[in-house]
Protein backbone atom coordinates (compact mmCIF):
# COMPACT_ATOMS: atom_id res chain seq x y z
CA UNK A 1 0.00 0.00 0.00
CA UNK A 2 0.91 3.56 -0.72
CA UNK A 3 1.88 5.71 1.94
CA UNK A 4 1.30 9.12 2.78
CA UNK A 5 1.23 12.31 5.22
CA UNK A 6 -2.67 12.90 7.08
CA UNK A 7 -2.41 16.26 9.28
CA UNK A 8 -4.74 15.96 12.11
CA UNK A 9 -5.87 19.40 12.90
CA UNK A 10 -8.69 18.53 15.50
CA UNK A 11 -7.64 18.33 19.35
CA UNK A 12 -8.57 15.36 21.47
CA UNK A 13 -11.12 15.32 23.51
CA UNK A 14 -8.59 15.11 26.25
CA UNK A 15 -6.40 18.49 25.20
CA UNK A 16 -9.99 20.35 24.65
CA UNK A 17 -10.91 19.44 27.96
CA UNK A 18 -7.06 21.02 29.62
CA UNK A 19 -7.96 23.91 27.37
CA UNK A 20 -10.92 24.89 28.48
CA UNK A 21 -9.50 23.72 32.00
CA UNK A 22 -6.86 26.67 32.14
CA UNK A 23 -9.32 28.72 30.16
CA UNK A 24 -7.22 29.79 26.92
CA UNK A 25 -7.96 29.66 23.98
CA UNK A 26 -6.06 26.64 22.81
CA UNK A 27 -5.15 28.45 19.22
CA UNK A 28 -1.44 27.41 19.67
CA UNK A 29 -2.48 23.66 19.90
CA UNK A 30 0.40 21.37 17.45
CA UNK A 31 -1.10 19.83 13.99
CA UNK A 32 -0.36 15.74 14.63
CA UNK A 33 0.93 14.44 11.70
CA UNK A 34 1.04 10.66 10.79
CA UNK A 35 1.78 8.33 8.13
CA UNK A 36 -1.68 6.49 6.99
CA UNK A 37 -1.69 4.03 3.91
CA UNK A 38 -3.97 4.85 0.82
CA UNK A 39 -5.32 2.76 -1.92
CA UNK A 40 -2.62 2.22 -4.60
CA UNK A 41 -4.17 2.85 -7.81
CA UNK A 42 -0.88 2.71 -10.08
CA UNK A 43 1.60 -0.23 -8.67
CA UNK A 44 4.97 0.54 -8.46
CA UNK A 45 6.46 -0.65 -11.48
CA UNK A 46 8.73 -4.12 -11.95
CA UNK A 47 11.73 -3.75 -11.09
CA UNK A 48 14.42 -4.32 -13.53
CA UNK A 49 16.54 -6.78 -12.91
CA UNK A 50 19.07 -5.38 -15.44
CA UNK A 51 18.80 -1.63 -13.60
CA UNK A 52 16.94 -2.03 -10.34
CA UNK A 53 18.40 1.12 -9.11
CA UNK A 54 14.95 3.35 -7.70
CA UNK A 55 17.00 5.79 -6.02
CA UNK A 56 20.22 7.10 -7.82
CA UNK A 57 22.27 10.27 -6.05
CA UNK A 58 25.24 11.98 -6.69
CA UNK A 59 26.58 12.02 -3.05
CA UNK A 60 28.12 15.57 -1.75
CA UNK A 61 30.92 15.99 0.99
CA UNK A 62 28.16 16.20 3.77
CA UNK A 63 27.19 12.46 3.10
CA UNK A 64 30.58 11.29 2.89
CA UNK A 65 31.96 13.14 6.27
CA UNK A 66 28.83 12.12 8.74
CA UNK A 67 28.26 9.13 7.36
CA UNK A 68 24.76 9.36 6.85
CA UNK A 69 23.15 9.56 3.06
CA UNK A 70 20.50 12.34 2.88
CA UNK A 71 17.59 11.06 0.54
CA UNK A 72 14.10 12.93 -0.01
CA UNK A 73 10.68 12.69 1.07
CA UNK A 74 9.53 11.63 -2.42
CA UNK A 75 12.01 8.68 -3.37
CA UNK A 76 11.17 7.23 0.38
CA UNK A 77 7.82 7.22 0.30
CA UNK A 78 7.52 6.16 -3.05
CA UNK A 79 10.62 3.38 -3.38
CA UNK A 80 11.27 2.50 0.42
CA UNK A 81 8.14 3.43 2.74
CA UNK A 82 5.43 1.81 -0.01
CA UNK A 83 7.21 -1.55 1.25
CA UNK A 84 7.47 -0.90 4.72
CA UNK A 85 4.75 -1.69 7.49
CA UNK A 86 2.73 1.63 8.32
CA UNK A 87 4.14 0.94 12.07
CA UNK A 88 7.91 1.11 11.05
CA UNK A 89 7.20 4.29 8.72
CA UNK A 90 5.55 6.04 11.96
CA UNK A 91 8.53 5.25 13.92
CA UNK A 92 10.78 6.34 11.19
CA UNK A 93 8.62 10.07 10.54
CA UNK A 94 8.41 10.20 14.61
CA UNK A 95 11.94 10.47 14.87
CA UNK A 96 13.41 6.90 16.19
CA UNK A 97 15.99 5.46 13.99
CA UNK A 98 15.22 1.74 12.69
CA UNK A 99 17.94 -0.57 12.18
CA UNK A 100 18.35 -1.73 8.69
CA UNK A 101 20.84 -4.12 6.59
CA UNK A 102 22.90 -2.81 3.41
CA UNK A 103 24.05 -5.25 0.89
CA UNK A 104 26.94 -3.39 -0.84
CA UNK A 105 27.28 -4.64 -4.63
CA UNK A 106 30.35 -2.76 -5.54
CA UNK A 107 32.94 -5.20 -4.41
CA UNK A 108 34.11 -6.73 -7.55
CA UNK A 109 34.71 -9.85 -4.40
CA UNK A 110 31.00 -9.77 -3.82
CA UNK A 111 28.64 -8.69 -2.45
CA UNK A 112 29.58 -7.53 1.48
CA UNK A 113 26.22 -7.00 4.08
CA UNK A 114 26.58 -4.38 6.77
CA UNK A 115 24.25 -4.90 9.76
CA UNK A 116 25.29 -2.90 13.01
CA UNK A 117 24.56 0.27 14.98
CA UNK A 118 26.04 2.54 12.48
CA UNK A 119 23.80 1.21 9.77
CA UNK A 120 20.28 2.75 10.38
CA UNK A 121 17.44 4.47 8.45
CA UNK A 122 15.84 7.58 10.44
CA UNK A 123 14.40 11.40 9.74
CA UNK A 124 16.60 14.05 8.86
CA UNK A 125 15.78 17.51 8.68
CA UNK A 126 13.47 19.56 6.74
CA UNK A 127 11.24 16.54 5.14
CA UNK A 128 14.02 14.45 4.17
CA UNK A 129 15.56 10.93 5.71
CA UNK A 130 18.89 9.71 6.64
CA UNK A 131 20.71 6.10 5.52
CA UNK A 132 23.33 5.83 8.02
CA UNK A 133 26.13 4.12 5.81
CA UNK A 134 29.29 4.77 7.85
CA UNK A 135 30.95 1.71 7.79
CA UNK A 136 30.04 1.70 3.95
CA UNK A 137 31.74 4.96 3.34
CA UNK A 138 34.69 3.92 5.15
CA UNK A 139 35.26 0.46 3.15
CA UNK A 140 34.27 1.31 0.27
CA UNK A 141 36.21 4.82 0.20
CA UNK A 142 32.99 6.49 -1.21
CA UNK A 143 34.08 9.76 -2.46
CA UNK A 144 32.20 13.11 -3.04
CA UNK A 145 30.58 13.30 -6.58
CA UNK A 146 30.23 9.60 -7.01
CA UNK A 147 26.80 8.61 -7.98
CA UNK A 148 25.24 5.55 -5.88
CA UNK A 149 22.32 3.55 -6.80
CA UNK A 150 20.15 2.30 -4.08
CA UNK A 151 16.92 0.16 -3.87
CA UNK A 152 14.49 -1.29 -1.30
CA UNK A 153 14.82 -5.30 -1.69
CA UNK A 154 11.38 -7.02 -0.63
CA UNK A 155 12.64 -10.47 -0.83
CA UNK A 156 15.31 -10.09 1.29
CA UNK A 157 14.31 -6.96 3.60
CA UNK A 158 17.59 -5.37 3.11
CA UNK A 159 18.81 -2.09 0.97
CA UNK A 160 20.98 -2.76 -2.26
CA UNK A 161 22.89 -0.05 -2.94
CA UNK A 162 26.06 0.03 -5.39
CA UNK A 163 28.26 2.88 -6.83
CA UNK A 164 27.57 3.29 -10.17
CA UNK A 165 30.27 5.99 -11.19
CA UNK A 166 33.03 7.05 -9.46
CA UNK A 167 34.02 10.56 -9.44
CA UNK A 168 36.99 11.56 -11.32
Amino acid sequence: MKKTFFYNFFPTKAEEEEIVKAGSSGANLPVRQEVIEIRDFYPPPEPDPANPWRIKKVVNNTDVLTGKLVLMHNDVFEHIFRFWSLEICNEVVNGNKVHVAVWDLTPVGGPVQYQNESIYFGKGPRETYILGWLDVVRNDRVRPRDEVGLYWDQKSGTFHMKILRRAV
